[in-house]
């Protein structure tokens, strides 16, 4: 079976500033388009939370990463 994993992460667009994990409420999905639409949604309901000044002085990017995952029926061993 094959899943998605939905990672993101908060960045500055000001050069020195480390990106930050951002929990999410749904990580794994079943296909990729919806992983990538609620990432991309829920992207937008985080930066219309901070105040129009914070993402202004930091230059807020929200960033995607999904990883297709493979998993195993847990009544057959992985194979080796």
């Amino acid at each position: 079976m094959t899943k998605f994993i939905l990672l993101m992460l908060v960045c500055s667009g000001i050069p020195g500033n480390d990106c930050k994990p951002i929990p999410t409420p749904i990580t794994e999905f079943n296909t990729y388009h919806e992983c990538i639409y609620f990432g991309y949604d829920y992207s937008s309901i985080l930066l219309k939370e901070m105040t129009p000044a914070t993402v202004d002085e930091y230059k807020c990017i929200l960033s995607l990463i999904v990883k297709k995952i493979k998993l195993f029926n847990s009544y057959y061993p992985a194979p080796s």
